[in-house]
């Protein structure tokens, strides 16, 4: 499995979902996800983090409050918001960035 480190720097968008099982806004986001993965495809890349099997990945980039989204290119932070975002919003900001 490729260390987080290496997801992030790739040349393409990488989302990132910071989420928790127990979180009712990450079920939420988890469909939205999905329709983000399937109209963008290839151009980016959708990971999920949990936030409880993760806890010194999310303290390094304090996460505070789940479902927290950041978009990573190159390994740089392009992006961060926390709470619910709908999926035009994540495909308008993810082709901004291919």
């Amino acid at each position: 499995m490729s260390s987080f480190s290496e997801i992030i720097n790739q040349d393409r968008p990488v989302l990132v979902d910071f989420y928790a099982e127990w979180c009712g806004p990450c079920k939420t986001m988890a469909p939205i996800l999905k329709q983000v993965k399937e109209a963008l495809g290839e151009l980016v890349a959708v990971i999920k983090i949990d936030v409880d099997k993760n806890q010194n990945l999310a303290a390094k980039y304090q996460v505070r409050g789940v479902p927290t989204l950041m978009v990573y290119k190159n390994g740089q932070q392009l992006w961060r918001q926390s709470g619910v975002v709908q999926a035009s919003e994540l495909i308008t900001l993810l082709k901004t960035h291919t």
